[in-house]
């Protein structure tokens, strides 16, 4: 299948941001082979058939590896070690885009670990036995592994601490992903971790997971369209870049940013509907999710230039509206020029959200079934869901120029070169130690560590100094941050900022 071209493996080419980036590929084929490695269902065979067509490849039922001209498709399964080695023999890139997210991801903990975290492990370790000196990799990460960024600490940059939220099994897998990247041997990766990706299909969206969210988080969001080229752009970046080995945010720049009530009713607004008659604002959790804005995702821009030409949330809201059937178009005029027309449509669609807040895992079932534990974890007692008041009263700042907290990363992070000392310095920030004797002064030279628990691990100072990666087994039982809290500066500057 190669003849001189490069072999890029993507992984994910069926989701939001892998199918436009297959889009750009295949605008490209001329330029490179594309290798897919996809799950044999009805859904996908149906949708890659006519690529199949244009590559010459005759379609097969079932598992199997096909391929034609400048496309091979490993139908197969990434938890599966063989079809993963499959898709990587060969290769000079992998855009791996691959991931169960939320919110099926919190409902199948063990699926998710195996999606996101074990396949991971077998790209990376089938490039490693293959070529790690010149293999390239681009990793997807997620705002997700930041955990909770509400006002004052809702700007944020990479090397800030990685603290997923309680119970976000989809960001502590993505957070072990990122791990196994970037202590890998390969020599060349970079990981990006994304922010939430609008999609112009509105019902996507409706589901229990958006009452989790914070009226006042702040987003940084990007297209999926923008998304797909900025991945694509990775193919123009050269070997020899300083690009390579460090994590960047994903965002669509200064025009994606919002607030989530700023979201929440302008997409309401378009439908013809005041947001505040079709929702109360005490089934939105007051803590406990992700998202924020970002100080550094113009660094990333500087090597992608994805900002040009993008969308910004004004050309996302257009979309929106495109993509609406013509029946909820016409309900929208109507509710505009027609107020009983509007009220009963407010009321229907309030009736409508009650139920979605009030089904499994949404904040209506836990306060109905008084479940303690996530009450605790999303508004912090029974009593501040109860105290939380109606729309418009004593309401949260939305303001996107009010002031932040830049966060301390425990080190002089102007120095160009560090010394031991200074990583003993991070670690004392950190409420640790460093146990190692020595370093080498390489930032990618696995140094032992201790965290204020007691746990020792091995990781790079650029896993730790620059990915903001401490001590996965605290991160992973969360139950643990007030403890945390209090003995780890790094992490209590975020911690101890949250609400409740």
């Amino acid at each position: 299948m190669k003849d001189n071209r490069q072999v890029v493996l993507l992984t994910g080419a069926s989701g939001s941001m892998g199918s436009e980036a297959f889009k750009r590929l295949w605008e490209k084929r001329s330029r490179y082979d594309i290798v897919l490695l996809q799950r044999p269902s009805v859904r996908n065979k149906k949708h890659f058939r006519r690529f199949e067509r244009e590559a010459g490849i005759a379609s097969i039922p079932g598992r199997g590896v096909v391929s034609g001209k400048g496309l091979k498709i490993v139908w197969g399964d990434a938890m599966n070690r063989e079809d993963v080695v499959e898709a990587c023999r060969g290769i000079d890139w992998c855009l791996h885009t691959m991931a169960l997210i939320s919110p099926a991801a919190d409902r199948d903990p063990a699926m998710t670990d195996l999606v996101n975290t074990r396949a991971t492990q077998y790209i990376v370790e089938a490039i490693e036995e293959q070529d790690p000196e010149h293999i390239r990799m681009v990793y997807i990460g997620s705002v997700a592994e930041y955990g909770d960024r509400l006002p004052p600490v809702h700007v944020g940059r990479a090397g800030d601490p990685v603290l997923p939220s309680y119970c976000d099994t989809y960001a502590v897998s993505k957070i072990r992903g990122e791990l196994a990247v970037m202590e890998s041997r390969i020599r060349h990766w970079v990981s990006f971790r994304q922010t939430f990706i609008m999609i112009p299909d509105l019902f996507s969206l409706m589901d229990p997971i958006m009452f989790h969210q914070p009226i006042n988080s702040f987003m940084e969001n990007i297209t999926a369209r923008d998304s797909g080229r900025l991945l694509a752009g990775c193919l123009e970046v050269r070997e020899d870049s300083d690009f390579w080995r460090r994590c960047y945010n994903i965002s669509g720049g200064p025009g994606c940013r919002t607030t989530f009530l700023e979201f929440l009713e302008r997409i309401y607004r378009m439908l013809g509907i005041d947001y505040r008659r079709a929702m109360e604002r005490r089934w939105f959790a007051l803590k406990n999710f992700h998202m924020q804005f970002y100080e550094d995702a113009g660094v990333l821009n500087g090597y992608l230039h994805h900002w040009e030409g993008g969308q910004t949330l004004e050309d996302y809201y257009l979309e929106v509206w495109r993509a609406l059937p013509w029946y909820l178009k016409l309900t929208a005029a109507l509710n505009r020029r027609v107020p009983p027309f509007r009220w009963i449509v407010e009321k229907a669609t309030r009736l409508q959200l009650c139920r979605l807040a009030g089904r499994k895992d949404g904040t209506l079932a836990w306060i109905r079934k008084g479940d303690l534990e996530k009450i605790a974890a999303f508004y912090g007692s029974i009593g501040q869901y109860m105290e939380i008041p109606p729309w418009d009263v004593a309401m949260p700042s939305l303001d996107h120029h009010q002031e932040h907290a830049r966060l301390d990363h425990g080190y002089d992070e102007g120095k160009e070169t560090l010394a031991l000392e200074d990583l003993r310095e991070a670690a004392r920030f950190r409420g640790g130690s460093v146990e190692s004797g020595e370093w080498t002064g390489n930032m990618f030279t696995p140094v032992k560590w201790r965290c204020c628990q007691g746990h020792t691990f091995g990781m790079t100072p650029n896993s730790v100094l620059k990915g903001g990666h401490w001590c996965l087994e605290c991160i992973t039982t969360s139950r643990n941050y007030p403890l945390i809290a209090g003995r780890n500066r790094f992490a209590a500057q975020v911690l101890d900022s949250a609400p409740g």
